[in-house]
């Protein structure tokens, strides 16, 4: 049995923004993969060829589906857009989707959320729908983790509401507490050395992007492109590390096991 099956009760997941990333981790232990574009803005909805290969040469594939940087209070056509590429990443081969949609008030915007959430189950009825951090920005995000439910979502990718995952470890375990059934992914500055004390606090999944900035291919003059391009060594692209993948499941196996040993009380 390989290492990323053999600790059933806690899962991996990274975030990567290509089919090579997805292969990367995929052999150096995920269990699963978050496809996405534009790491550097939080995350955005990969091109459905991307879908399609990542799909075809990695583990099982979440799609991000976040049509626009910025806040999560989406209008009616923006609604509709990101529903339509939930349909069209479920049909390029993603196992599941990352949504997430708040009002201005920071509530969960429950309307929009059952628009995705239908649109996932009319185009695939077995296919996971996970929140994503756009909890971290609600008013009251445990409050928000215990409405999921009614919505047909049983995951949450969250940081606690803090800038770090292991900062948000109270809220964390609040939110475990809030919804015994809900599968609660740590993410956000998620390092290896962090994975024991976030299963602790009651994180059923870890997720990291496990990225380092690509080495700039170009041999001639450099000119910023956009607001983001302040200079020529930072105007790159992320690539997956895949040592820190597979650090990341070691750290995650061995703190699997020693909760299971704990559970049986085995001395370790």
């Amino acid at each position: 049995m390989s290492a990323a099956l053999s600790s059933a009760s806690a899962s991996l997941e990274i975030a990567v923004v290509s089919p090579a990333g997805a292969r990367t981790a995929r052999e150096r232990g995920a269990d699963r993969v978050e496809l996405c574009t534009g790491l550097e803005l939080g995350g955005l909805t990969p091109s459905t060829a991307a879908v399609e290969a990542a799909a075809e040469s990695g583990p099982p594939v979440h799609v991000l589906v976040r049509c626009r940087p910025g806040d999560f209070v989406y209008d009616a056509e923006e609604v509709a857009l990101m529903a339509a590429e939930v349909r069209t990443a479920l049909r390029a081969g993603a196992r599941g989707v990352v949504v997430g949609a708040l009002t201005p008030d920071g509530a969960l915007d429950t309307d929009a959320l059952a628009a995705l959430v239908g649109a996932a189950r009319d185009t695939d009825p077995a296919a996971q729908v996970t929140l994503h951090r756009a909890v971290d920005q609600a008013s009251d995000p445990v409050n928000a983790v215990a409405a999921l439910p009614g919505l047909g979502i049983n995951r949450v990718l969250t940081s606690g509401g803090a800038p770090t995952a292991i900062e948000g470890s109270a809220v964390l375990a609040a939110m475990a507490a809030a919804n015994p059934g809900l599968d609660v992914a740590a993410g956000g500055g998620v390092r290896p050395g962090d994975i024991a004390g976030l299963l602790a606090a009651g994180a059923t999944s870890v997720h990291l992007s496990a990225k380092t900035r690509a080495t700039p291919r170009r041999a001639a003059g450099w000119v910023p492109l956009g607001a983001g391009g302040t200079s020529a060594d930072d105007d790159t692209h992320f690539l997956t590390d895949g040592d820190v993948v597979a650090a990341a499941r070691r750290a995650l196996d061995v703190a699997a096991a020693g909760r299971r040993e704990a559970a049986r009380g085995t001395p370790r």
